[in-house]
């Protein structure tokens, strides 16, 4: 079982990053808060504690090998714990992770459902089953110190934040990444959500 790897970020996209290792490239799934503290890091040399499983319908004889990314160990612990949750699996998890493990842990400790509910593809139902089973689990997590995502200057929760008000306002998920990576490659002093909201659309005005 692969459960670190170390190589050259080559490529970033929405939800997988390509890592060259001497003469291979590796494919390797990430969520959403990993991608957020990567995009800086291209061209440089990147671990990542990884989860290894087979995607696919052994019924017709078709699985597929996946590697899954994590740049702490602590992080990779806590997905895998969200993903024992009946009716999370591997993909929703990877979709629903846009926040830090810290914001998350947090809000399945403090029961908040309507939080938890917010994220990609948990509804009401599911956010109940998260609690129900995880509560008891996530002190640890939720007392981390949350990892710089961006640039140093940007309180780490600002980011997320911000990404849920574009959701929120109707943008898709991979436009609200857009907006938010191009404004903090043009300013990069942000204090809050309403200062970045107001770079991304000085942004787009221009």
């Amino acid at each position: 079982m692969i459960t670190k790897i170390t190589g050259h970020l080559v490529a970033l996209k929405d939800d997988v990053l390509t890592l060259r290792i001497e003469a291979f490239e590796y494919e390797v799934l990430i969520p959403e808060f990993t991608r957020r503290q990567l995009q800086h890091e291209l061209n440089r040399e990147i671990s990542l504690h990884t989860i290894e499983y087979l995607e696919g319908n052994p019924m017709q004889g078709r699985l597929t090998p996946r590697l899954i990314g994590f740049l702490s160990e602590v992080e990779r612990e806590f997905f895998e714990l969200f993903c024992s949750v009946d009716g999370v699996g591997v993909r929703k998890a990877l979709r629903a992770m846009v926040r830090p493990v810290k914001e998350v842990a947090t809000a399945i400790e403090e029961q908040d459902a309507k939080g938890l509910s917010s994220l990609p593809g948990i509804g009401p139902a599911m956010s109940e089953r998260i609690i129900a089973k995880l509560r008891r689990k996530v002190p640890k997590f939720a007392l981390m110190v949350a990892r710089k995502e961006v640039d140093s200057d940007i309180e780490s929760d600002v980011v997320s934040e911000t990404f849920e008000v574009l959701r929120g306002l109707g943008h898709s998920e991979s436009d609200a990444r857009r907006l938010i990576d191009t404004a903090l490659t043009t300013k990069k002093k942000v204090k809050d959500v309403q200062s970045l909201l107001h770079a991304i659309y000085q942004h787009t005005q221009e």
